[in-house]
């Protein structure tokens, strides 16, 4: 038995000079490792894990400095905060859809021409990331207001004969927030539909398959891990929106962002705006375990194989 052992794993301290030697200098490349790395852990501990602590410190203490769990009280006991989350879950899954409904599509499209045409036509997709975040919104505010071209076009058309209401409210909350995060959507979709071997397709078509169903039983089904990647992005993008919904929704659309910024401007409670971080860090945590469950991330992104 001992033998055996022996022979079939030989402890290091009785092997040969080179067996040693090979040992160091795994030990050495690990540490050159880690100590290539060793900044990007301090910088990640620093803007992230840190804040996230302190943000985490900061909801148990009372006014007067005690530990207390009156924040979390608060939560529950006020039913404005439930609509609050309710709001702004709700935002957000309509925003992520809507981009899905146009992004797939567009995203389609731009696969399918030639590939300078479509990077010409890639660049009027990314346009968005080269203007403010906040110029746009504004620019959104000043078409879509009662007097703005939007409106003053339609009437002038005779599409409608009264003003669209068409901002201070939920409708251009969603039109400013769908051209915010529609490029986050298309950029995954369009790099999963660019990996795809059109071999499967031509495939799909010696076997008797008609566009339509190559494209629903093979060319959707390898384009979903760009999809769910893409709508993961733009959900939890949607979560922390402030500008927009403050802007657009002219305090019709209270958001979480919205609430956080009330507490600490006008009641400078930050011990309360930490609460509803956390609760809401907890719930979109809550939310993507549910989502890896119930879609199986692991299998769809090649990590697992499950039964």
């Amino acid at each position: 038995m001992n033998s055996a052992a022996t022979s079939a794993g030989p402890d290091i301290r009785h092997a040969g000079p080179n067996a040693r030697g090979l040992a160091r200098d795994a030990t050495r490349e690990r540490l050159a490792l880690i100590s290539l790395s060793a900044p990007a852990f301090v910088l990640v501990l620093i803007t992230m894990v840190l804040p996230v602590a302190w943000l985490f410190w900061l909801s148990f203490l009372a006014d007067n400095g005690s530990f207390s769990l009156e924040h979390y009280r608060r939560l529950v006991e006020q039913p404005s905060y439930g609509r609050t989350f309710v709001v702004t879950f709700e935002v957000s899954l309509l925003t992520t859809a809507i981009c899905i409904l146009l992004g797939y599509p567009l995203a389609y499209v731009l696969s399918q021409l030639p590939r300078r045409a479509a990077n010409l036509c890639l660049v009027a997709v990314m346009l968005p990331f080269w203007t403010s975040l906040l110029v746009r919104t504004y620019a959104w505010l000043v078409l879509l207001q009662r007097s703005g071209l939007i409106n003053t076009w339609g009437m002038q058309l005779g599409l409608w004969t009264e003003p669209l209401p068409l901002v201070h409210n939920l409708n251009g909350t969603m039109i400013g927030m769908v051209h915010i995060m529609l490029p986050f959507l298309v950029l995954p979709v369009l790099g999963a539909m660019r990996s795809i071997d059109k071999d499967y397709l031509k495939a799909a078509a010696n076997l008797g398959a008609g566009p339509v169903r190559a494209f629903w039983t093979v060319f959707f089904p390898l384009s979903m891990p760009g999809l769910i990647a893409g709508a993961l992005i733009v959900f939890i993008l949607c979560l922390g929106f402030y500008v927009t919904p403050a802007v657009l929704g002219g305090g019709k659309v209270i958001m979480v962002a919205n609430a956080i910024a009330n507490d600490i401007e006008l009641f400078f409670n930050w011990g309360a705006a930490s609460a509803l971080g956390v609760v809401l860090l907890a719930l979109t945590f809550l939310f993507l375990y549910v989502a890896s469950r119930v879609l199986r991330l692991d299998q769809l992104f090649g990590g697992g194989h499950g039964a």
